[in-house]
């Protein structure tokens, strides 16, 4: 399959900060990738160079087979973006907003008009599109933002944050129209701290910190990274703590945690059904009582604390192998 996105050594200094130290990055076509990080991390950054908003001190960037350096122009026709603020005219209605960027894309009259009505049925913004946007909630203002980056059917997509501030249910509905977008064939690069977008929406997450990628892989693989599977049990009084955590020590796969005052033990496994059966027959055999028991795995909070927390260096490597085995794939 091959990349829709390309950036190799992208760097960005802003005087004495340097927002972009080295960044590579692909992303294939037909597929989602997210950019997941702290704030500063260089996420907006990178998208604002793919999408020509700024020029790196360094580096080389490809997006749809064209150089973002050398034909900027060219690459604007080809991608739509939607940052973190919806950038729409809250003084037009949602129609003439719409039909607005389809003649700024020289789309012309008839088809301007055709397209915005497209989209705002597609949007599910048909009832509001004669309004002025002013009156929008934030979602329908997301989503007439987004729909204003499909106006000229572009095959690369970049979304900075798009669900900031949105309600629960707005967010479902953006999620949904992302992934009729991707199965219709467009490459998305999306940035985002939610650990649950990433998680719904990606096909491969690439981890950003201090303007590098330090991870790439996909959710799965990025959870195993900092951990296996792990059971979690509450036993039934303080009394059997004791003797559950050595009983279990038969299956643990690293230390085993116990938490005194909420009477739960979590024990890291290798082989996570498996091991959960068989403590569960240990505890029984001896009669240990237990009400509540779980197995989990990390999740991508985890994966984010852990790998972006400076004091977790050792990862690194780790990380790193996995970037490649992502670039590689």
């Amino acid at each position: 399959m091959p990349d829709a996105i390309v950036a190799e050594g992208l760097v960005k200094r802003y005087g004495r900060l340097t927002a972009l130290d080295g960044l590579d990055l692909t992303v294939p076509e037909g597929t989602v990738t997210a950019l997941l990080g702290p704030n500063g991390a260089g996420k907006t950054t990178t998208v604002r160079v793919l999408t020509t908003l700024l020029v790196p001190d360094e580096g080389h960037a490809t997006v749809a087979g064209i150089d973002v350096m050398r034909n900027p122009q060219a690459l604007r026709s080809r991608i739509g973006a939607s940052g973190q603020y919806a950038a729409v005219d809250e003084y037009l209605t949602g129609f003439e907003n719409l039909e607005m960027v389809g003649r700024l894309y020289h789309l012309g009259t008839a088809r301007a008009k055709e397209r915005a009505r497209e989209l705002l049925d597609r949007f599910r913004l048909t009832d509001a599109a004669d309004r002025p946007v002013k009156g929008y909630s934030g979602g329908m203002r997301r989503r007439l933002d987004l729909a204003g980056a499909l106006v000229a059917n572009p095959p690369v997509l970049f979304l900075d944050e798009p669900t900031t501030g949105l309600d629960p249910r707005a967010r479902l509905d953006l999620w949904d129209v992302i992934d009729e977008l991707v199965a219709g064939g467009t490459t998305l690069l999306l940035t985002t701290q939610y650990m649950d977008e990433a998680d719904r929406l990606a096909d491969s997450i690439a981890v950003i910190d201090r303007g590098k990628v330090i991870a790439r892989g996909t959710a799965d693989e990025l959870k195993t990274l900092v951990g296996g599977d792990r059971i979690e049990l509450t036993v039934a009084s303080n009394d059997e703590l004791t003797s559950a955590r050595e009983i279990l020590a038969s299956v643990a796969d690293g230390e085993i945690h116990v938490e005194q005052g909420l009477r739960r033990i979590t024990v890291p496994v290798s082989d996570g059904s498996t091991d959960l059966v068989t403590a569960i027959g240990k505890l029984t055999a001896h009669k240990i009582g237990v009400n509540d028991v779980a197995l989990r795995r990390p999740s991508l909070d985890d994966v984010f604390l852990t790998l972006t927390g400076h004091e977790a260096e050792e990862l690194v490597n780790g990380a790193a192998a996995l970037d490649k085995k992502g670039t590689d794939r």
